[in-house]
C-alpha cells in the first residue's frame, strides 16, 4: 500500500516539472501583439493575398502596383473592402502568435532544463521552433483558409457569378459552408504547404534569438538580459526578411489552393501550373506588399512580446 502511494506521488510531481515550463503571459503576450500589428497592416495582407493568386489564367482584377491596388480598392469596394477578412485575421493572428510563442518558450525551456541563460544553438533554435510552427498550424488552418476566402471577395458583383456554397458573409457563415461543403480536408486546404511554411519561421526565430545572444555576449551579460526597443526592432525586422527571402514561394502556393476561384489537384500541381504559365516570379507575386506588411508585422508583434514579458 505504501509502494502504491509511492509510486501514485511521483506520477504528479513529474506532471508538475513538465507543466513548470509552461507560462501564459506569452500566449498572451503573442495574441496582444497578433491583434494589434492585424489591425494596422491589414489592408497590405490583403493585398498580398491578391497579387498572390492571381496567375492571369482566372478572371480577378488587375492592379498596376501597389498603390494602384489600394486605390482601386478603395475606388470600387469602399474602405470596408481593405478590410475584408479582417476577423478572421484577428482571430488567425491573435491565436498563431499567442499559441505560437507559447509553444515555442516552453519547448525551448524545457530543453534548456529551466535555465533560461542556458545557449542552446541553431540547430535546437530551429528545432523548438519548428515544433511550435507545426503545432500551432494544425489548431490555425482553419481560420487561415476562411480568413484568405473572405479576402477574395472581390465585390458583389463577383459573388454573383460563384455558386452559393461559396458566397461568405462572415467568418461562421465561411466556416459553417466549407464545412458543410468540403468537409474537414477544405478547412485544411493549403496545409501541406503550409508544413513547408514551419521552416520560415523556424528561420525567423533561430535568426532571431542567435542575433540577440551573439550581441548580449558581445556586451559580456547573460543571454537572457533585456535589451533596448530599438534592438529588438533590429532583430525582429532582419530576421523576418532573411526568412521571407527564402521561403516567400510557400504562401503563393497555400494561398491558390485556399482561393475558391482556383481548382488544384494539390500542392504539385499547383507548383507545376504556376511554373507552367508564370515561370520563376510567379512564385514570387505579391512580395512587396508582403514585405511592407510583414516587416513592421513583425516589430509590433516582437516589441509588444518582449516588453509585455518584460514586465510579467
Amino acid at each position: 500500500m505504501a509502494t502504491m502511494k509511492a509510486t501514485g506521488g511521483a506520477s504528479p510531481s513529474r506532471k508538475i516539472t513538465v507543466l513548470s515550463h509552461v507560462k501564459y503571459e506569452h500566449l498572451v503576450a503573442g495574441i496582444s501583439g497578433g491583434v494589434a500589428s492585424t489591425l494596422i497592416l491589414h489592408p497590405l495582407d490583403l493585398i498580398k493575398i491578391r497579387f498572390a493568386v492571381n496567375d492571369g489564367q482566372t478572371p480577378a482584377p488587375q492592379y498596376q502596383g501597389l498603390r494602384n491596388a489600394m486605390t482601386t480598392i478603395f475606388r470600387q469596394e469602399g474602405a470596408r473592402g481593405l478590410y475584408r477578412g479582417v476577423t478572421p485575421n484577428i482571430w488567425g493572428s491573435g491565436s498563431a502568435w499567442g499559441f505560437y510563442f507559447l509553444f515555442y518558450n516552453t519547448i525551448k525551456t524545457w530543453i534548456q532544463g529551466g535555465n533560461t541563460k542556458k545557449p542552446l544553438g541553431p540547430t535546437l533554435h530551429m528545432v523548438a521552433a519548428a515544433q511550435a510552427g507545426i503545432l500551432t498550424l494544425i489548431m490555425t488552418n482553419p481560420i487561415w483558409v476562411v480568413k484568405t476566402r473572405l479576402c477574395l471577395q472581390y465585390s458583389e458583383a463577383d459573388k454573383t457569378r460563384l455558386p452559393e456554397s461559396k458566397r461568405y458573409v462572415g467568418m461562421a457563415d465561411a466556416l459553417n459552408k466549407i464545412y458543410c461543403n468540403e468537409g474537414i480536408r477544405g478547412l485544411y486546404k493549403g496545409f501541406v504547404p503550409g508544413i513547408f511554411g514551419v521552416s520560415h519561421g523556424a528561420i525567423q526565430f533561430m535568426t532571431y534569438e542567435e542575433m540577440k545572444n551573439t550581441y548580449n555576449q558581445y556586451r559580456m551579460v547573460p543571454i537572457d538580459t533585456k535589451l533596448g526597443s530599438m534592438e529588438y526592432l533590429t532583430f525582429a525586422a532582419c530576421s523576418k526578411l532573411l526568412a521571407a527571402a527564402l521561403t516567400y514561394p510557400y504562401q503563393v502556393v497555400r494561398a491558390r489552393l485556399q482561393d475558391h476561384h482556383h481548382d488544384y489537384k494539390g500542392s504539385w500541381d499547383c507548383v507545376c501550373r504556376t511554373w507552367r504559365y508564370e515561370g520563376l516570379q510567379g512564385f514570387y507575386k505579391g512580395l512587396v506588399p508582403y514585405l511592407l506588411h510583414v516587416t513592421p508585422n513583425i516589430c509590433l508583434v516582437f516589441l509588444i512580446y518582449e516588453k509585455f514579458t518584460e514586465s510579467s
